[in-house]
């Protein structure tokens, strides 16, 4: 996995910001330090350091956090799909904790982090999406 993230960073994201583009990425280092670390027990200073190794210095500008309660998240999870996921088969226990440690994260790095409400419909979400965003890009010149 952090051989996979490496070569994501260099070969597509690292470029993308070079040439000034905007990047939005899905389930960067944070994943590792939740579902291996936090959940899965292996040492922080272990995933840290596999971070590292996979992706340098570069570290999201913003990380939007899309939260909602574990049961409608399994529930909404469960509609959608056709077969149960080896992430669904893990139970609710399982996902509590995943929530609790990004919202963990969120709460430590809450300079980066913005949580949304992911229950509400999904004009809302994506209003609180953009309204976190484009303030970002505008003092960046990128809007």
């Amino acid at each position: 996995m952090s051989a996979s993230r490496h070569e994501h960073v260099v070969h597509v994201l690292r470029p993308a910001l070079a040439a000034g583009r905007i990047v939005i990425c899905d389930r960067y280092n944070d994943s590792t330090r939740v579902y291996q670390g936090y959940v899965g027990g292996v040492p922080s200073q272990d995933i840290e350091a596999l971070n590292r190794l996979a992706c340098g210095d570069l570290v999201p500008d913003l990380t939007v956090l899309l939260d909602m309660d574990v049961e409608e998240g399994l529930r909404r999870a469960g509609a959608r799909a056709t077969s149960e996921s080896r992430f669904e088969s893990k139970g609710a226990d399982f996902h509590r904790r995943v929530r609790q440690a990004f919202l963990d994260l969120a709460s430590q790095e809450s300079g980066r982090f913005v949580v949304i409400d992911a229950a509400r419909d999904i004009d809302a979400i994506a209003g609180d999406i953009m309204a976190a965003v484009m303030p970002r890009l505008a003092a960046a010149g990128l809007s």
